[in-house]
């Protein structure tokens, strides 16, 4: 900085100038981070999605507002780099949270702390994957079976083990898969699960042969017609091993039906 050179808000020589200003005194006259008068956030009542940007993630999350939720609505100056927000619920109901924050941000190399402050509408809508739970919709179904001769199990001892051996394979499921799971139903040769995304399902079945030796046989059926082409609904039957259900051992009480019981 050439040499006689001041603030000409403050007088203070020897910092960097744009047009004349420091960092400091730039940063006191502008506006950092704005927030609008009231926002909105969109969330599923049903499995905790949010609707942002026209389509819907973040299944399994709760109906706590987080930074997620909130950062995007907040409106940052071109020349300001935002590191974080810390949040705190000041007041809350069933469809209004008042919420401040704390930005830290850095402009013009200076970093500062801004106080922000939101008021956020929240509208419950269901999201599409539990509309279709809802509605019984599904596109696959992947049963889990025995093997297929000779019967030497009992019906409820054969479910117990199938759930047990379920259960474990649930357990390195992707979470992609879970959020694509609909209902199960119990039947007398073992379990038909249901799915709203035949990728997921086909993506199981084969972790199931990879995993415990599994025999994978699908089938397709035409379920009708959309967009001028053919829609199939499609089934994986799986034929786990005589040895595998031998060492899936039933949880106390009778079959995995805890560990099951914790699908969406």
């Amino acid at each position: 900085m050439p040499s006689g050179e001041f603030c000409v808000v403050c007088g203070r020589t020897g910092a960097a100038l744009v047009e004349g200003v420091c960092a400091t005194c730039a940063a006191d006259r502008t506006e950092l981070v704005r927030v609008p008068e009231q926002v909105e956030v969109v969330l599923c009542p049903t499995c905790g999605a949010r609707f942002a940007r026209g389509r819907w993630s973040g299944a399994g999350r709760s109906g706590v507002l987080s930074s997620e939720d909130l950062v995007p609505f907040l409106v940052i100056h071109p020349e300001v780099g935002l590191r974080s927000v810390t949040w705190e619920e000041r007041a809350r109901s069933s469809s209004l949270r008042e919420v401040d924050g704390t930005a830290l941000v850095r402009f013009r190399g200076l970093e500062r702390t801004v106080p922000v402050h939101l008021l956020a509408r929240v509208v419950a809508r269901t999201c599409t994957e539990c509309g279709r739970r809802s509605g019984r919709y599904y596109t696959a179904i992947v049963q889990l079976r025995g093997e297929a001769a000779p019967r030497t199990r009992r019906p409820k001892e054969l479910r117990d083990r199938l759930e047990a051996v379920w259960a474990a394979l649930w357990a390195e499921a992707r979470s992609d898969w879970r959020a694509a799971f609909g209902w199960r139903e119990e039947l007398p040769e073992g379990w038909d699960v249901y799915f709203t995304e035949t990728l997921a399902a086909r993506s199981l079945a084969r972790l199931a042969k990879q995993r415990f030796g599994a025999r994978i046989v699908e089938s397709a059926s035409l379920f009708g017609r959309k967009n001028g082409q053919d829609v199939y609904r499609v089934t994986f039957c799986l034929r786990f091993p005589a040895a595998t259900l031998a060492s899936a051992a039933p949880a106390p009480g009778g079959g995995a039906g805890a560990a099951v019981q914790r699908y969406p």
